[in-house]
């Protein structure tokens, strides 16, 4: 039954008992009399009451329906509603269904491909700065060796002032490079490079990092690996930029679904600040591997500091 009829059978019921009523026990006498008026303003609240119960009883599927849309986000999947009432009002949560999942799936596609590509331009920039620049300052370094043991003792001196300096950027190009591409993951595993990420925070922040990672994980396939990496990357980041912290600490370890990956830092919290394009990044990652991110208030006393969890689930082989 469509919604049109079932609103209008719903009505017609209310006035047929409103009319019965008239031909039978009620009447009206000309003029009206205060009791007559008095059981007819009774009578319409009624209908008015009734009408009002069956219909929001009829059309509390698509307010709930309504509210779900008003809060869907892409970014962030939960079950779908549930299929109910009739007719058409089924059929519309059945079509917004439907809809969701082929939304979910082209943006799954959409950003495996956007982030294929982000990986292969970080791939290509870092061996343009580690073959191109880092070579170009290497043989800076030796030029101006070079000069500096031919020149007096003035110029000598200022000459290592400026080798220091070159030295520091090539460092610097060379620790970019090493972000922008991950090889320590490809060459000693996720365990290693995770364990890097955590020695390179700048010295600068005054930040004590930490890492506890479990040795008995299960295999992971390469992109979870670089999955993990990147959450984890873009994580420590974060604490160093905004989190005012003193200490984070990493952990990695096996779960009964997958592996659990949590940054935990001791600094000022979230706020109910708006997010970024850096988790906003985390979780269009997260939902490749069809992994569950959480980010919120560390498990301390007043919610004190930031906790990002990831939780990887990974298929039983045996």
């Amino acid at each position: 039954m469509t919604l049109f009829w079932r609103i209008f059978l719903l009505n017609a019921a209310v006035l047929t008992v409103a009319t019965a009523l008239l031909l039978g026990p009620v009447t009206v006498s000309t003029p009206v009399l205060l009791t007559e008026a008095l059981i007819l303003s009774v009578g319409l609240a009624s209908m008015l009451v009734a009408n009002g119960i069956l219909l929001r009883l009829s059309l509390a599927p698509l307010q709930r329906l309504t509210r779900d849309m008003t809060t869907t986000d892409l970014l962030r999947p939960r079950p779908r509603p549930p299929v109910e009432g009739e007719g058409e009002i089924a059929d519309l949560i059945r079509a917004f269904n439907t809809m969701l999942d082929r939304l979910e799936a082209e943006r799954a596609m959409s950003a495996a491909r956007v982030l294929s590509a982000q990986e292969a331009e970080r791939r290509r920039i870092a061996l343009e700065l580690h073959d191109e620049i880092g070579q170009s300052l290497t043989a800076v370094l030796l030029e101006m060796k070079r000069v500096a043991d031919h020149a007096s003792e003035p110029v000598r001196a200022e000459l290592h002032e400026v080798q220091e300096s070159t030295r520091d950027s090539l460092d610097e190009i060379r620790r970019i490079a090493r972000r922008l591409r991950p090889g320590v993951l490809e060459e000693l595993g996720l365990a290693s490079a995770l364990k890097s990420l955590t020695t390179e925070i700048p010295t600068h922040s005054r930040i004590t990092a930490r890492s506890r990672l479990e040795k008995d994980l299960p295999a992971l396939e390469e992109e979870t690996e670089l999955v993990l990496y990147r959450v984890a990357q873009e994580s420590l980041t974060n604490t160093v930029r905004h989190a005012n912290a003193e200490h984070v600490e990493l952990t990695l370890r096996r779960t009964l679904a997958g592996v659990e990956l949590r940054v935990l830092d001791d600094g000022g919290g979230l706020h109910g600040a708006p997010e970024g394009a850096g988790i906003r990044g985390m979780r269009e990652r997260a939902l490749l591997i069809g992994a569950g991110l959480a980010i919120g208030p560390g498990p301390g006393p007043g919610g004190r500091g930031t906790e990002v969890r990831l939780d990887v689930p990974v298929r039983n082989e045996g």
